[in-house]
Parts: C-alpha cells; sequence; structure tokens
C-alpha cells in the first residue's frame, strides 16, 4: 500500500491502539498522540517500529500546539475523540488542524443521535457528542468517512461493572443481565483485532470511495441469547442472559450513570436500533474486511487470557463443561423454544460472557462507556 504518514488521536484506546498497530505492521509512519507515556499500551506502542509518540492532552492549554504538531505533514488521520474534557470541542479542534495541515482522507469515529430520528428516543449523551463533531467534520469540507463501532467483545469481564458484566455464580456458569431485549440484533466487534485492518482498507481505498459515508465496524448482528449461545462454545461454561436493569455495583461518573439511564430507556425499553435505523450491519463491516474475529472465538482464546490478567481465575477450575457438552445451537437457532421464567422471559440457558477494562484502563474509549461506542 506505500509509505503513508498517518495521524491518530487517543493512540492508547482499543480502536486508535488497534489501528497504530495494524499500519506499524504495513510499514506506514504513524504520529500517535497519547495522554501519558506510562501504561504497558503506551509501553507497546513505543515499541513498534514506525510509530512516533506525541504526548499531551488535547483538553489542556498547549491543544493547538500539539495538534498542529500531530498533523504536520500527515495526509490521512483516524481521529476517535473521547469523553475526557470538551468533546465537540476536541473533535472541531482536530478537523480544523487536520484541514490546516492538508490531510487528504479524515476518518472519524462517530456514533448516532437518537433524538434526531423524530421516534420519540432520547439521545444517548455521550453519542451525541460524537455526532455533533460528525456534522461540524462535513460542515467545513475536509475529506472525510465515518465509521460507526459496534459493541466490542471486549467489553466482556465477570468484575463488577455495569451493563456488560458477566457475573460468575456458584455453580461456574456466568449470568449477564442486559437492558436489551433478547431477541433484537446487536452489532458486535472485536475492536482490537479487527478495528485495524478494516481502516486499513478503507484507507486503501481512498476518499473519493468512502467521502462523507458512515461505515458500520461491526462483524455479527447477534441478539443477546444468540451472543451468550456463541459465547457459551467458546469459554465451554453455560451462561444466562437475564433481561433486567443495569446494575450498578461500583461508583461510576455521573455523566456515564446518566448515559446509562438513557441507553436503557432508549435502546432498552423503547428498542430503539443500535446505529438507527439507517445503517446496516453486518453486511457492510465483512465486505471490507473478512478476517474478523467472532465472539465465539474471542470467548475462547482471549476471555481467559483477559481475565487472568485482571487477577481472575475461574479458568483455573475443574470440571468445566467442554464447548461439546453444551449445546447452545438449538437454543440459538430457536431461542423461542425455551421454557418461560414466571417472570415471563425466556428461560436462559446455555450462555456466556464478560467485560474488561483490565489491564487497559490508560486506553478507555467511548465504546468502554456505552456498550458499544
Amino acid at each position: 500500500m506505500g509509505t503513508k504518514i498517518v495521524a491518530v488521536l487517543n493512540s492508547t484506546g482499543r480502536q486508535a491502539a488497534s489501528f497504530v498497530r495494524a499500519a506499524s505492521a504495513v510499514g506506514w509512519h504513524v504520529r500517535a498522540q497519547i495522554r501519558k507515556r506510562e501504561g504497558f499500551v503506551a509501553e507497546e506502542l513505543a515499541s513498534l517500529p514506525n510509530v512516533q509518540l506525541f504526548e499531551g492532552n488535547p483538553a489542556g492549554p498547549d491543544r493547538s500546539q500539539l495538534l498542529s504538531a500531530l498533523f504536520c505533514g500527515a495526509k490521512i488521520a483516524f481521529i476517535n475523540t473521547t469523553h475526557w474534557g470538551d468533546e465537540v470541542a476536541i473533535g472541531k479542534a482536530c478537523a480544523d488542524a487536520a484541514k490546516r495541515a492538508g490531510v487528504a482522507h479524515y476518518v472519524y469515529s462517530s456514533m448516532p443521535d437518537h433524538s434526531t430520528y423524530g421516534k420519540d428516543w432520547k439521545a444517548l449523551p455521550m453519542w451525541a457528542t460524537k455526532f455533533a463533531v460528525e456534522n461540524y467534520v462535513r460542515q467545513i469540507g475536509i475529506p472525510a468517512t465515518f465509521v460507526y463501532a459496534g459493541i466490542y467483545n471486549n467489553n466482556f469481564t465477570s468484575l463488577p461493572y455495569p451493563l456488560f458484566q458477566m457475573e460468575l455464580q456458584d455453580d461456574g456458569s456466568f449470568e449477564w443481565q442486559a437492558p436489551f431485549h433478547p431477541n433484537d440484533p446487536l452489532p458486535w466487534l472485536d475492536a482490537e483485532h479487527d478495528v485495524g485492518p478494516a481502516l486499513l482498507q478503507i484507507f486503501k481505498m481512498g476518499p473519493s470511495h468512502w467521502k462523507g459515508q458512515r461505515v458500520t465496524l461491526a462483524f455479527e448482528k447477534l441478539t443477546p441469547l444468540q451472543c451468550c449461545a456463541r459465547f457459551a462454545r467458546g469459554v465451554g461454561r453455560p451462561v444466562n442472559y437475564v433481561h433486567g436493569p443495569i446494575k450498578i455495583a461500583v461508583s461510576v461518573p455521573s455523566g456515564y450513570r446518566e448515559q446509562l439511564e438513557i441507553l436503557q430507556e432508549t435502546l432498552g425499553e423503547k428498542r430503539a436500533p443500535y446505529f438507527g435505523p439507517d445503517l446496516e450491519y453486518p453486511r457492510e463491516g465483512r465486505s471490507i474486511w473478512e478476517g474478523y474475529r467472532g465472539i465465539e472465538e474471542y470467548a475462547r482464546e482471549v476471555f481467559p487470557i483477559e481475565e487472568s490478567a485482571n487477577g481472575l481465575r475461574w479458568m483455573d477450575e475443574e470440571g468445566a463443561e467442554t464447548p461439546s457438552e453444551i449445546d447452545a445451537e438449538e437454543v440459538e437457532q430457536d431461542p423461542r423454544s425455551r421454557p418461560m421464567t414466571p417472570a415471563g422471559r425466556p428461560m436462559p440457558s446455555h450462555v456466556t460472557g464478560a467485560y474488561t477494562p483490565r489491564s487497559h484502563p490508560e486506553g478507555l474509549d467511548d465504546n468502554f462507556f456505552v456498550g458499544s461506542t
């Protein structure tokens, strides 16, 4: 694909780090902004060939100098803003700096504003800011593409974090409680594995192909029951999906609490489509990158490692069922065949999942704080 110079914001976040790794591997020169050099992700990026780190806070007083240096000489850029600071102001500043530097293809990681569809849906606050930035990027006329990331496979953890906790039960199974209707499809993405290769392909195809378009980075379209069924086959344990309110067992920032409350209403109670009614998935994502890692493969090969990195040891216990002993396929094909609980919900059967900020605390991006972004 030739040598390119690419600017990347929030490079220790899951999306950006995935892209930095992929771009470095194909010989591109990466100008990667990080907030600090401490942390294993920043240290890993520093060790990669062709990667130059730009340490600084885009929400700080030196933002203008930082962004000017970051974009200088870059012809392409991948920007994923976060909630740290005024996200809209940061997003506008990045777009302005990129335009001044002559960036020819600007890819921004956006999300929908559900309030714009006229269906009595509320906007998720941490998504609406990204949508506002997207609109600004369109207004200033820089050649841009907008990617919409699905729910990270990597969000699952057995730690007590809200929305994607897979709670370990006394019998060794897992239980995932979330407000998503059991039969509503959701978009799924292995952020660390698949964002980088997908973005490489988008950049390779060029700005004229993707100019102004919204592209979904989602490779599986699974209901919560289907997701859990595949996770069960991968991890070798049954897991129950419980359709219920979000449990908050740890202290969370007030802004994130509001995000969760509106997510529960808009995507849960009102069953709004995750990306809104306009975007298709996973066909679009698969047309760009066919080598994606699905939820079953993630559960089998990565989830236990991430859990172990969090100090958890359930994977060392004896007596866990093997994937072949869990007949999850039948459940996935026809979840309606399940018996009903006294509450009138499908009886949970063989399913599993989990979420993990684990060793990535310095790399939390918007998806950490929603369940998908």
